[in-house]
């Protein structure tokens, strides 16, 4: 039997008009039908009750309609079982990591845990949070490095998931200063707009400024100029004038000590963040248990 066969199968089932399905599948129609009427001698059972219009799933259909999607299911699980299974012995470390603090935070952190022994050889993906999460959720990566809030939760299930605070950051709004040293956009709650630089929704930091300062942004009556994914490009844009951006401090500290940006509204507009090491409640292999470990019993 192809598995092929069985998306076939599906296809009909769904549409029920061998035309349609075909085109589905991006094939003529006598061939479909082939492999159709291929599946069905393969079982010994006609799946279809051809004489009905739309096509109908006969009683045997019905039963193997679960069946199919059960199977396609399973064998879309086994490269991640494989991989899973090979990394039971594996000692390389599987980290997602946002893209600000893979530039920022993790090379120091890391430094600091090999003061003492080897951490041993790590593979980084460096991504936005929306896609650092999918990757946890598929079991692709061990680790995930994060900023994080208490109030803003993620896609991550707290009873599926721990996670330890390994350091800390701010998300400070900022803007380039004027020819008085001082901000050249200033946030205020008086309906004074000014041009803000604003994350997409893939962005982990967009999710946090959105929950909890959306409501003061609207007040103000500012609006977005520019929209990226990345703390960096924004950075850039707020260091050429383009308006306020709401920036971790740990990527934007030597800037605000040369004045080359200012804060560009008072503590209030700040957010206290959390930097925090996430893993599954699932076991993982030693190497990975050992880093952990290593790392909760590690001051914050």
């Amino acid at each position: 039997m192809n598995l092929t066969w069985l998306e076939d199968f599906l296809a009909l089932a769904r549409t029920g008009n061998f035309s349609r399905a075909a085109s589905e599948r991006h094939m003529t129609q006598p061939a479909f039908s082939r492999r159709v009427r291929a599946l069905e001698e393969w079982l010994g059972v006609a799946l279809f009750d051809r004489a009905t219009h739309p096509v109908t799933l006969t009683e045997t259909g019905q039963w193997f309609q679960s069946v199919a999607q059960d199977m396609l299911t399973r064998v879309a699980r086994v490269p991640d079982e494989a991989r899973a299974v090979a990394d039971a012995s594996s000692a390389t470390l599987r980290f997602a990591s946002t893209h600000a603090l893979s530039f920022t935070f993790l090379p120091a952190w890391l430094r600091g845990l090999e003061s003492g022994s080897p951490v041993g050889p790590i593979q980084l993906v460096s991504d936005v949070m929306q896609q650092c999460e999918a990757l946890m959720l598929q079991g692709r990566v061990q680790f995930l490095l994060c900023h994080w809030h208490a109030q803003v939760p993620g896609r991550l299930d707290p009873s599926a998931y721990r996670s330890v605070k390994v350091g800390s950051d701010s998300l400070v709004p900022v803007s380039s200063p004027g020819k008085n040293g001082k901000a050249r956009h200033l946030l205020s709650t008086s309906n004074k707009q000014v041009p803000l630089l604003a994350y997409s929704s893939e962005s982990g930091l967009g999710r946090i400024v959105r929950a909890l300062r959306s409501g003061a942004i609207e007040k103000s009556g500012s609006e977005p100029v520019f929209t990226a994914h990345l703390a960096s490009v924004l950075k850039t844009m707020a260091l050429d004038g383009r308006g306020v951006a709401w920036l971790p401090l740990s990527l934007i500290d030597k800037e605000l000590a040369s004045g080359r940006l200012v804060a560009a509204g008072g503590p209030e507009w700040s957010i206290e963040l959390d930097i925090r090491l996430f893993r599954s409640e699932a076991a993982v292999p030693p190497a990975a248990e050992n880093f952990w470990r290593k790392v909760a019993g590690a001051p914050a």
